[in-house]
């Protein structure tokens, strides 16, 4: 299959990225592609320092996605090496390193929930050890001669901790230049990241130049914010929805953002079309329109795309009852089934109801519920089990016991 025009390629790549570094060389790249018909490499690195990916990590994934459905070839490097340096972006302190175990095993499941989001078939999977593992030390000396302390000392997260004393160690000098020198074992057309590894990105396009290769182009990804609405999505802070939550957790923690992230949720982690985004972007601004309701349709979405339409439609469901639940007054009138017996029996025993064609004239209506599921057949049984909550009409309420 051929390729898009590379202006139209262009044009869906950019869509959510922060920045495209620099555009004009990314396009010129889209234009050799489209002539020579070679796909671009395009690399996308992973710190396999926690086995669980979450949405954040979604929103570089999907992209990478983006370029496999353009035709190009994708690269899932796992920073099995990398990994116990440490990875200092973003950091105060120094990132403690893991052990080749620790990471290995990471590894193995980062790859196998990456899959939710990338096509396998045609990913490249390759382990920094492949190559780093190799270097001699006369290697790494040559690699850290290509750059100077300090252009190293610009970044930010090592300004900051150098200003106020607080120790940066040589290996974590190291380790933008490790990431930089995947991208020339790799020969990289492009390398995606998040807003947080800018610098990497650009150390990448320096030492491939070095290394008389043309250097990449970037692209930086936004950041998602996690469920309480201030801090980067991260499990160690306990704000994030991970791949593998079960489908009512997924969808229980996407009705826990605050309402002003709705937006970026649906930008960054669906794949809804330009028209859709554009009009829950016009019900959002709608004051009659509930913003629940989207985040239900949101919540529907992403459980969707990780464990299928039955489990979306099941989490919506328990969501519903559960809160459903969760609105019933405390002073209610109780009734105790001890065998099974007509609903409409039980509304008139209980004082509800004033008879039963009253009760099947509510049933009717669709105005008799049970654990926030409407109740369509008046021939309707009741069995003895858990408590359940009967709500009659928006005033009158019943639980079974």
């Amino acid at each position: 299959m051929g390729f898009l025009p590379p202006e139209k390629q262009l044009e869906i790549i950019k869509r959510g990225a922060v920045e495209v570094i620099p555009e004009d060389e990314l396009l010129e790249k889209l234009r050799e592609s489209y002539k020579t018909g070679r796909p671009l490499r395009v690399k996308l690195g992973c710190d396999p320092s926690a086995p669980d990916l979450h949405l954040g990590h979604s929103v570089v994934l999907r992209k990478l996605r983006q370029f496999q459905d353009l035709g190009h070839q994708a690269i899932l490097v796992v920073g099995d090496f990398t990994a116990m340096i440490g990875d200092p972006s973003g950091r105060n302190k120094t990132r403690p390193p893991l052990s080749a175990e620790q990471t290995k095993k990471n590894a193995e499941t980062y790859v196998r929930q990456a899959g939710k989001v990338l096509n396998l078939e045609t990913l490249e999977i390759r382990f920094n050890s492949e190559w780093l593992g190799r270097m001699t030390f006369a290697d790494v000396i040559k690699l850290a001669s290509k750059y100077t302390v300090a252009r190293m000392l610009e970044r930010d997260d090592f300004e900051k901790r150098y200003k106020n004393e607080i120790p940066i160690y040589i290996h974590e000098f190291l380790y933008p230049l490790a990431q930089a020198y995947d991208s020339v074992a790799l020969e990289a057309d492009v390398e995606l990241g998040g807003t947080d590894q800018k610098f990497n990105l650009l150390v990448g396009r320096e030492i491939q130049t070095e290394y008389g290769q043309k250097p990449q182009a970037i692209i930086t990804m936004p950041l998602l914010v996690g469920t309480d609405g201030v801090n980067k999505m991260s499990k160690s802070l306990g704000n994030y929805i991970a791949f593998e939550d079960t489908p009512e957790d997924m969808f229980g923690k996407v009705m826990s953002i605050p309402d002003s992230l709705i937006m970026d949720y649906f930008v960054l982690t669906t794949d809804l079309s330009d028209e859709e985004l554009t009009e829950i972007r016009r019900q959002l601004e709608d004051p009659t329109v509930n913003p629940m309701e989207l985040k239900k349709r949101l919540g529907w979405e992403i459980v969707r795309m990780y464990h299928g339409r039955d489990a979306a439609d099941r989490a919506k469901e328990h969501f519903e009852r559960v809160f459903s639940r969760r609105q019933v007054p405390e002073d209610i009138p109780e009734y105790t089934l001890d065998s099974p017996k007509p609903l409409v029996e039980v509304l008139v025993e209980a004082g509800i109801l004033p008879s039963k064609s009253e009760a099947r004239r509510m049933i009717r209506q669709r105005a008799v519920k049970i654990d926030g599921e409407p109740i369509t057949d008046e021939r309707f049984v009741l069995d003895p089990g858990p408590e359940r909550i009967i709500k009659i009409g928006k005033r009158k309420w019943l639980r079974v016991r």
